[in-house]
């Protein structure tokens, strides 16, 4: 198994030994960058929120640790956040 496959199904910052979406929650896609293919819980949060895209902090982006990487939404309501570019 390849980093790629292992990372997809994923969800961001979950428990390593238990990585996998929740039931009851609501997810989208990471497409892109260094989180490509992971699912980020948005359970709760605002559709302005979520329109303003995300800056999650990651250390396998560009800028190691202390960088973010920077998500927008593909389209008004979607499912898949798509890659912006990383940030320090």
């Amino acid at each position: 198994m390849d980093e790629l496959e292992f990372m997809r199904g994923r969800v961001y910052g979950a428990d390593h030994d238990d990585p996998g979406p929740r039931a009851g929650r609501t997810y989208v896609e990471l497409a892109g960058g260094p989180l490509d293919g992971l699912l980020l819980d948005v359970t709760g949060r605002s559709e302005r929120e979520l329109g303003d895209g995300v800056r999650l902090p990651t250390e396998i982006g560009r800028y190691g640790t202390g960088g973010r990487s920077v998500y927008l939404p593909r389209g008004s309501g979607g499912c898949v956040y798509d890659w912006w570019g990383d940030v320090p």
